[in-house]
């Protein structure tokens, strides 16, 4: 989890001691809830790598989960320009609010699609490995032929599952397929970014 290098940057004073925290879904997006922070709060977000708020009910620390086992799950926490709001981008286990739902404002929280903007990092940084230990960086090394070449194949043996009935191979199927394009694009020097831009051109 990437933790504030200083938490004296945080201005606990505007509020009586406290800042709003905003939660959101680190693979998805979507904000999930809204609670408040003292500096006693953000050290044992920090140390347990569970979220803990200060509830202004019960007058004390509350880590999210406590009692339910719906943890939410740590992974960034950013301050705000004004150093008196934070966002921590959390991985939730199970619904996050207490009725039940997905977030406290009862919106589905079903996608995780921005993992595919870290999986393109992931790429970028294997480009930079060793061929020998790094698959991606192999194809790299391989040259843009060789890339081509594997999302055709991969392409073609999504289309020969698609005919048949196993969801499992299909699926993986279609991550191959995800994976190595996203390499191809890499190589070419584009995103999922720049295609995603085209659909969107399209859909005016």
């Amino acid at each position: 989890m990437r933790k504030l290098s200083n938490t004296n940057q945080v201005d606990f004073d505007k509020n009586e001691g406290l800042v709003p925290v905003i939660v959101q879904d680190v693979n998805s997006g979507t904000v999930l809830m809204l609670g408040y922070m003292n500096a006693e709060a953000l050290e044992q977000t920090q140390q347990s790598g569970k979220v803990t708020f200060f509830s202004r009910s019960k007058s004390r620390l509350w880590t999210k989960g406590e009692t339910s086992g719906n943890f939410l799950m740590a992974k960034d926490i950013l301050i705000d320009c004004d150093k008196d709001t934070l966002l921590v981008k959390a991985e939730p286990i199970g619904p996050t609010c207490h009725t039940g739902t997905d977030t406290c404002f009862d919106e589905e929280n079903d996608s995780n699609t921005l993992f595919l903007d870290h999986l393109t990092q992931v790429i970028k940084q294997r480009r930079q490995g060793d061929p020998e230990k790094s698959y991606t960086a192999s194809l790299f090394e391989k040259g843009i032929n060789k890339m081509a070449q594997k999302v055709g194949e991969e392409a073609v043996e999504l289309v020969i599952e698609a005919k048949d009935d196993s969801e499992e191979l299909f699926l993986n199927e279609g991550a191959d397929l995800l994976f190595h394009y996203m390499i191809l694009l890499e190589a070419k020097g584009y995103s999922l970014q720049d295609i995603i831009k085209v659909l969107q051109s399209r859909h005016k």
